[in-house]
């Protein structure tokens, strides 16, 4: 009996389709994080201090994100699914912490970080990435049960609420949404009725205008930003210097160390670093930023529909939900098509929580994206059902 001939041709192709998106997202990501070193070392120019500080530091926390998000690409997604109840707990516990007096680090009015001394951890950074875990593995193994009320949609929404309100208490109104909305698109992508989840959207949507309305703060932000020049002295003032920071960039922008708004900008290192990218790097160098994390989006998107089962599908789409969309917010609110909201910039604001907690997401997509074989006898609805 004769044996099959192999075709190396065509097994050479295969391995190229399964390791070749995973490249493709390393590079964009690397590039990404250079972006971030370098701008951070132009925005430190402007600093009392030495000129190295950030850059100092977000390189140790680019070797510690880097490391992590190694250990998360090479381990087996369903390992975490046997400890789901202790990341529960302890994303819980962490959110908790930072609510009793006396625990957490308070900026400017809010109580979001843990002081660990050396370095202050954002809680809610980690969380969120313990809530992705936890909807995913429930709403994995509720299959069966997805249409009804019960178990298919409220207990599901009662997690990614018991979060949504914990976050909000601290307040933090923009992780609250990421939160919300990245919770809301799990239960539906695992098949919850879209009768549930359409009251439930307006609802929140109505509950969360109605906390905004009671927040002095926000409030302000809200009515700042619907004349922001009839207020750029006062409360749409960031936004304005962030503005007149692209407007002045133009086509090729005025050189590393060269921008003036990074003297006038509060946080230019953290929630509007993008603004100086656009005046010292111009419009070519905005752009491609733009594209580095569409191109992340679109590569990983390609490869959803290869997941073998319900649980990884979701896991990888929430990763890449919280990654994508935390930039998309960032991306709207230094352009002003959105209201004033510190939200930090995946790889390139400053900050080791935002940067570690990042490169966890990266981890986990590439875990999806690169090791997923090819099910192409098998069409998405297939694959979802699994």
């Amino acid at each position: 009996m004769s044996t099959p001939v192999q075709n190396p041709e065509a097994g050479f192709r295969y391995e190229l389709q399964k390791v070749a998106p995973g490249l493709v997202l390393l590079l964009c990501c690397a590039c990404l994080l250079l972006v971030g070193l370098i701008i951070l070392y132009s925005a430190g120019l402007g600093e009392s201090g030495p000129a190295q500080t950030f850059i100092r530091k977000q390189a140790v926390y680019s070797v510690v994100g880097a490391s992590a998000m190694f250990l998360v690409w090479k381990m087996n997604l369903e390992w975490p699914r046997r400890l789901v109840i202790p990341i529960a707990i302890i994303s819980a516990a962490l959110l908790v912490s930072v609510l009793i007096p006396g625990v957490a680090r308070s900026i400017n009015g809010s109580r979001r970080w843990l002081d660990l001394g050396p370095v202050n951890m954002q809680v809610s950074d980690f969380a969120k990435i313990g809530l992705v875990f936890v909807l995913a593995h429930y709403l994995a193994i509720e299959q069966r049960r997805i249409h009804s009320f019960k178990r298919g949609y409220l207990v599901p929404l009662c997690i990614v609420g018991t979060a949504f309100l914990l976050i909000i208490k601290q307040p933090d109104f923009g992780t609250a949404l990421l939160v919300g909305v990245v919770g809301g698109s799990m239960i539906f992508m695992a098949g919850a009725r879209m009768l549930f989840i359409l009251p439930t959207a307006l609802l929140g949507a109505v509950l969360f205008s109605v906390a905004v309305y009671m927040d002095p703060v926000r409030l302000k932000r809200i009515m700042s930003f619907l004349d922001v020049e009839g207020n750029k002295s006062e409360g749409s003032y960031q936004l304005w210097q962030g503005i007149l920071a692209f407007g002045s960039g133009g086509w090729s922008g005025v050189g590393l160390g060269s921008g003036r708004q990074q003297n006038s900008l509060p946080e230019v290192h953290t929630d509007f670093v993008f603004a100086i990218v656009g005046e010292e790097l111009g419009f070519v160098w905005t752009s491609a930023v733009v594209l580095l994390f569409l191109t992340i989006l679109s590569v990983a998107v390609m490869r959803l529909r290869h997941a073998p089962n319900m649980y990884q599908f979701l896991v990888v789409s929430g990763a890449l939900l919280l990654l994508t969309l935390q930039a998309l917010i960032n991306f709207g609110v230094v352009t002003g098509c959105l209201p004033t909201k510190g939200m930090s910039l995946p790889f390139i604001s400053y900050g080791g929580s935002n940067l570690v907690a990042t490169c966890i997401l990266v981890g986990i997509i590439l875990n999806g994206v690169s090791r997923w074989g090819r099910v192409s006898n098998l069409t998405p609805n297939e694959v979802m059902r699994k």
